[in-house]
């Protein structure tokens, strides 16, 4: 494995004097990296780090404290998963080989199991986040939660406005399938959504996701990279970010995707993103930012290993349609009672179809029944023709 303590620096010791954790709160039972000692990473299921890499944005927190932590290890939990925090993570001299690092990084702990919680950094991150993946030859869905999709020009530098166009653009390309949820329509052009369109992505707008938050668990569902923007937050519950306005997702709605995130059996990354710290002088943005990883860690605890549906332990549904020759097949987990739709698709290795499983909603299953075929159906089936 590789030397994850050469990357890091250890966390703040000022962080742990005077603490005085009770046995319930994540404090006493996280395996942290401190002056004396480094975790041991191989037992952990869940890595917390601290990216502090903000070339390409317009928000800063060079701080060596960290507001986050001290919010996150106050909380209290029960039957928690596997935690380490690695610290710090060491950025080089020149912006290139600070995303190599990342990328190297979280290369490394997704390949042995271990989810990276990020904190903090630009969201351009997730640019070193995505070629993470693409190392380790994996094609993925991501999802962003976002005011706006940051495609930037052509001729654009990475940044945060630009680094979903430096991915589109990587060759060969690893992405599968995009989603973003929050969109705010006037942040975003037509031509952006056309785009989008035409590849058969997703683009959520906030007010469509406010009113059936709950539709946001099969997206989580069918993704392996969350990357969640704090300006997609109002700026009264999230106002320690350059890029925050009035509107957007609320404090509590912010904690729910997380959980959704972490109930999702595939999701094996996520960062919290551009988090400026400078700015927070009540804490109440690192508060937020804490208790949304309390609720990721709340989801996880309820995994189902649920990756595709148990075919033996379904309910398997076959909606026809009125031509007589096309039909979806919809499966109903007895374990968790959440849904799937099978898409037909021709593989190279074998000569009848194969079955590409896509999570969907109870919702997908009922507009079937009403003669429509769901957009998540036609657009997963896009893909795979």
């Amino acid at each position: 494995m590789l030397d994850l303590k050469s990357f890091f620096h250890p966390i703040d010791d000022s962080l742990f004097l005077n603490s005085d954790w009770l046995v319930t709160q994540i404090g006493t039972n996280i395996d942290f990296h401190s002056s004396k000692k480094f975790p041991d990473v191989k037992f952990c299921e869940i890595a917390i780090l601290r990216v502090n890499e903000y070339d390409g944005s317009e928000n800063d927190s060079f701080s060596e404290s960290c507001k986050i932590r001290k919010e996150l290890y106050d909380l209290h939990i029960d039957n928690k998963p596997r935690i380490c925090d690695l610290g710090d993570l060491k950025l080089a001299e020149n912006r290139k080989e600070s995303f190599e690092i990342i990328q190297k990084v979280i290369k490394e702990l997704i390949y042995n199991g271990i989810i990276p919680i990020i904190i903090n950094g630009g969201q351009d991150v997730a640019y070193a986040v995505y070629k993470s993946y693409s190392e380790l030859d994996k094609t993925i869905s991501l999802s962003v939660v976002d005011s706006s999709f940051d495609i930037g020009n052509e001729k654009d530098v990475l940044s945060n406005k630009s680094y979903l166009g430096k991915i589109l653009n990587t060759k060969p390309n690893h992405l599968f399938h995009y989603s973003n949820i929050g969109y705010q329509s006037y942040y975003v052009s037509d031509l952006a959504l056309e785009m989008l369109e035409s590849l058969s992505f997703d683009a959520l707008r906030l007010g469509d996701v406010k009113s059936a938050i709950e539709n946001i668990e099969p997206v989580m569902r069918n993704t392996d990279f969350l990357s969640f923007d704090l300006s997609s937050i109002q700026n009264m519950f999230a106002s320690a970010n350059f890029y925050s306005s009035p509107n957007g997702f609320n404090g509590e709605e912010a904690c729910k995707i997380m959980r959704y995130a972490g109930i999702s059996d595939k999701i094996s990354c996520v960062a919290i993103s551009e988090y400026n710290q400078n700015i927070d002088g009540d804490s109440q943005t690192a508060k937020l930012i804490a208790q949304m990883i309390w609720y990721f860690l709340l989801g996880y605890r309820s995994r189902k290993n649920e990756l595709n549906p148990n075919i033996k332990n379904c309910i398997k549904y076959t909606v026809s349609f009125e031509d007589g020759k096309n039909e979806i097949i919809f499966y109903k987990s007895n374990l968790s009672g959440r849904w799937w739709m099978g898409v037909p698709f021709k593989s190279l290795s074998h000569e009848e179809l194969d079955c590409f499983y896509v999570a969907c909603s109870y919702s997908d299953y009922e507009l079937a029944n009403r003669g429509e075929v769901p957009e998540r159906w036609i657009k997963t089936f896009n893909k795979l023709s």
